[in-house]
């Protein structure tokens, strides 16, 4: 674990444990993220006028895999939808509509071959997930941990998906993977990281172009 990482585990895990008694200032849309045990989770988040909150989820695996995508809605604090997609060979797409008393209005699990309905302990599963992500964008944004996304263009320069240029100030052995990776690939990379107080920190590096896959306000 790198020292910002390290910081931000500390600063982390204040945050999420006060989370529930404080109300944190967070902008009306926002990115950011974290390394889980097997993978990278991207976070955007929609916050609107008239109480509703949409969070999207984006996990890319470390082994290569496919990854998720998860939309969770609230309104007035209310859970009131949860969609997941799984790509590839073996899609697996789930859909929960909730009331906002929280009971279960519809449920489906779409595989490539059938539809299947999700069991009782699979919704709360889904309901304690999507209160998990939700606490764990508070703590993140709470700490002003952004996520920021962007084309390496060498000597520590990016274009960002918004089409600015930027630099980082990713250290040493940040800058050398860059580098390293950049001469095998055929395109300049695609770059997610995180900016915090505490520094920067590199996150996830892909060939692909994944600012098409970046959601924008509009989207949410």
């Amino acid at each position: 674990m790198t020292p910002l990482f390290q910081r931000l585990a500390v600063l982390f895990l204040s945050l999420f444990l006060f989370s529930c008694s404080s109300v944190p200032d967070i902008p009306p849309f926002s990115a950011s993220g974290y390394l889980a045990d097997r993978g990278v989770v991207r976070i955007w988040r929609k916050n609107s006028d008239h109480q509703s909150v949409h969070i999207r989820t984006i996990y890319t695996p470390f082994s290569g895999g496919e990854g998720e995508v998860t939309d969770y809605v609230w309104l007035e604090e209310a859970l009131i939808s949860v969609q997941r997609q799984v790509k590839g060979k073996q899609p697996d797409d789930v859909t929960l509509r909730f009331d906002q008393a929280g009971g279960l209005n519809f449920m489906q699990r779409q595989l490539s071959d059938r539809r299947e309905a999700v069991s009782a302990d699979a919704v709360e599963l889904y309901k304690f997930d999507a209160q998990r992500m939700r606490n764990l964008s508070d703590a993140l944004l709470s700490g002003r941990v952004f996520l920021r996304q962007g084309h390496w263009l060498g000597n520590n320069l990016l274009e960002s998906c918004e089409g600015q240029q930027v630099r980082p100030a990713f250290d040493a052995d940040a800058l050398r993977i860059l580098t390293q990776q950049q001469r095998s690939a055929p395109a300049p990379l695609m770059v997610s990281w995180l900016d915090a107080p505490e520094g920067i920190q590199l996150l996830r590096i892909s060939q692909q172009d994944e600012c098409a896959q970046q959601p924008t306000e509009d989207d949410m």
